[in-house]
């Protein structure tokens, strides 16, 4: 039997429009995983229904739009852009396996992704998070969606999961040569990382273990001291404590100090409200509002040409 090879390219997701009802709906199902809130359904349900997604979901809708495209959402345009590049390394190289976007949360679903994989008769799937750094909430959703779309079908493929690769050279030295051309040797350096409660960490998520190994060794790369870099953690829901050092709170200490800084956020394979938004422009504020001078965000790997041979990498050891 010829050996025939799908891939799945996961990310978090995103509406599919910046209206109020795309963004209820995509908050809906994203808040609802219990890998992301986990407190109790019914006392949670009765929160999200009645008072978050009723107040959240036009304020979240503005932020959107705010970063809206002609090609719509960019996290799910640029994603579109990785798997086409990915498409062509693999026709250049002889070795074409069967590829597909998919999102945990929204469209393009892993639902219609992993149908379309079992139509073709894949005797195998890996499927590649994009989320270097692993955690339950993220990496571990995605097996849970793929899981679950497993259950619609009889045949069930060969599996290869790629966990995390946090640490991988190449994502590593793709990091480092996205700073280093524009980095200025009076500029601090902040890794900025997604947060998560600090209760899943002491209930075994290493996430924030990853993160900063993964910052450790893009500084030791760039050869920057101790004093040139830092990591804190964004993005922070609800009252109860997250991974710290906040980012806002991080970036309102260092204006009295550290006049010029540089953003990074090495967890984020593509750009998204998150980083567009968030920390282009929400924590711009912050830090100029508080006495700092210059302040940059370096995009995401995105499509980069570096980025998508990394991905490939991962994809081509598998195969």
């Amino acid at each position: 039997m010829k050996n025939k090879i799908g891939v799945l390219v996961v990310n978090l997701g995103t509406p599919s429009s910046a209206t109020t009802g795309a963004v209820k709906r995509y908050l809906k199902q994203f808040l609802s995983d219990r890998r992301v809130i986990d407190l109790p359904r019914l006392k949670w349900s009765l929160i999200l229904n009645c008072f978050i997604l009723p107040k959240r979901s036009p304020r979240v809708a503005k932020l959107y739009q705010s970063i809206w495209t002609e090609q719509g959402s960019p996290l799910l345009a640029i994603g579109q852009r990785q798997v086409e590049k990915l498409r062509r390394y693999f026709h250049q190289q002889q070795t074409e396996p069967e590829i597909e976007l998919a999102m945990t949360y929204g469209e393009p679903s892993m639902q219609s992704a992993v149908d379309k994989l079992i139509a073709k008769n894949m005797n195998k799937i890996i499927v590649l998070p994009l989320y270097p750094q692993y955690s339950s909430t993220t990496t571990a959703s995605v097996f849970d969606a793929f899981a679950a779309a497993l259950k619609a079908h009889r045949a069930m493929p060969q599996i290869d999961f790629i966990h995390h690769y946090h640490d991988h050279p190449q994502y590593i030295t793709a990091l480092v040569d996205s700073i280093r051309p524009t980095l200025q040797p009076d500029e601090l350096l902040l890794f900025s990382f997604h947060g998560i409660p600090e209760r899943y960490q002491q209930e075994g998520d290493y996430y924030a273990d990853h993160c900063r190994q993964t910052a450790l060794l893009v500084a030791q790369q760039l050869g920057l001291s101790a004093e040139r870099w830092q990591v804190a953690f964004q993005s922070r829901f609800g009252k109860e404590p997250w991974l710290q050092p906040y980012t806002d709170e991080t970036l309102q200490q260092l204006a009295e100090t550290q006049k010029k800084v540089a953003v990074i956020c090495p967890g984020f394979a593509v750009d998204c409200l998150e980083t567009l938004e968030e920390i282009a422009e929400e924590n711009r504020e912050i830090f100029l509002h508080h006495g700092g001078n210059t302040y940059r965000y370096i995009p995401a790997l995105n499509d980069s040409d570096d980025h998508i041979r990394l991905l490939a990498n991962l994809i081509e050891v598998r195969l």
